[in-house]
């Protein structure tokens, strides 16, 4: 099919309106994309900061323990025998050496009264030979038989001695007297327990801690730890440290000392124990989701003139909610806090609320 020549001249217009309308219409579109764009880019995102300032900081290790008496005993005869007398009170407190129970020691008393009077009369005649001797009126022989004779009734009256203190029971410590578990009267032996007599002032807390801290712990170490039906925080020193790991537990078993003036806490109670390792005065502290992991280690982002800095940092101790910085920032930065997932090298933030 052919054009004709009014065709061709209707087409030729068509060209050019297109030639005159296309530039404007790119013109438009340019300056509509150019502005919104360059206004995206200088939005500032809003972020929360913290000016990280020094602040003590304690590397401890938190563990569970029992609290121990500082000194236990049962008390317990050491021969069988009649109870004649109870000289102590359930629960209270007694004296080292006090007497508090007395077996019936009669015969024994009568045989200590007879070996007394055989040895005034070994005395009287050792005194007369060593008179004798001395003037050479008697023998040595006859001498070295009454020095004997004395000699030996003294040795008896030391083992007497010795059996009439066995029928006493005294505190071996300064305590207090738990429940007593005879009467007067009772026929008494060894395998009767009498009462138990502790002292708790101070009082000792027994916990392990795994066998990665065995090195770290050290004799002199403090701990803190709190008790059921206490809302007391107390405190303590590592006395003593078992000399091997457990190798079932795999554990370090620790004793430590506590104050108990009061006799608040009582031995057997369960005890929450936090182990300070060491105590830092200016350690560097910011929240745990500041810090972003990275292929080759870790970073946070700074706040500095309005833009986002990223910042390589080593990190230290962790708390439950923060965690230090050993190096990358200093005293005085301001550690932006929110928004970490958004943020990028240079990109314009601003402090929410400022």
């Amino acid at each position: 099919m052919a054009f004709t020549s009014s065709m061709k001249w209707v087409l030729t217009l068509l060209l050019l309106a297109a030639a005159l309308v296309l530039p404007k219409i790119f013109l438009i579109d340019d300056h509509a994309d150019g502005p919104a764009a360059t206004g995206e880019q200088n939005k500032s995102l809003p972020v929360s900061v913290r000016v990280v300032q020094p602040q003590p900081l304690q590397d401890a290790i938190r563990t569970t323990g029992t609290l121990l008496a500082n000194e236990e005993v049962e008390l317990r005869s050491e021969i069988t025998g009649k109870v004649t007398g109870i000289y102590f009170k359930e629960g209270s407190p007694v004296k080292k050496g006090d007497l508090l129970v007395k077996i019936n020691d009669a015969d024994l008393q009568a045989q200590m009264q007879k070996l007394q009077f055989q040895k005034e009369l070994a005395e009287d005649r050792e005194f007369r030979l060593r008179e004798q001797l001395a003037a050479d009126l008697t023998s040595q022989e006859q001498y070295d038989i009454a020095l004997n004779t004395l000699n030996g009734l003294k040795a008896d009256i030391e083992v007497l001695q010795t059996q009439i203190t066995r029928t006493e029971i005294r505190a071996p410590f300064d305590g207090f007297v738990g429940l007593k578990y005879i009467s007067d009267g009772s026929y008494l032996s060894p395998a009767i327990k009498v009462a138990s007599l502790l002292n708790i002032h101070p009082i000792k807390i027994e916990f392990s801690i795994p066998e990665k801290y065995a090195g770290e712990v050290r004799t002199g170490n403090k701990i803190s730890f709190t008790v059921q039906g206490s809302n007391g925080n107390y405190s303590g020193n590592i006395y003593a440290i078992e000399p091997k790991i457990d190798p079932v537990t795999r554990t370090l078993q620790v004793r430590a000392l506590s104050p108990n003036p009061q006799r608040t806490l009582f031995p057997g109670a369960f005890a929450d124990v936090q182990l300070i390792i060491s105590e830092i005065p200016d350690a560097l502290l910011i929240p745990t989701e500041a810090v972003i992991p990275e292929l080759n280690g870790k970073k946070v982002f700074l706040f500095r003139q309005g833009r986002a800095a990223a910042v390589p940092v080593e990190t230290g101790i962790r708390t439950p909610e923060e965690i230090q910085i050993v190096q990358g920032i200093a005293a005085g930065d301001t550690v932006i806090t929110s928004g970490i997932l958004q943020l990028r090298q240079g990109l314009p933030v601003e402090v929410a609320g400022e």
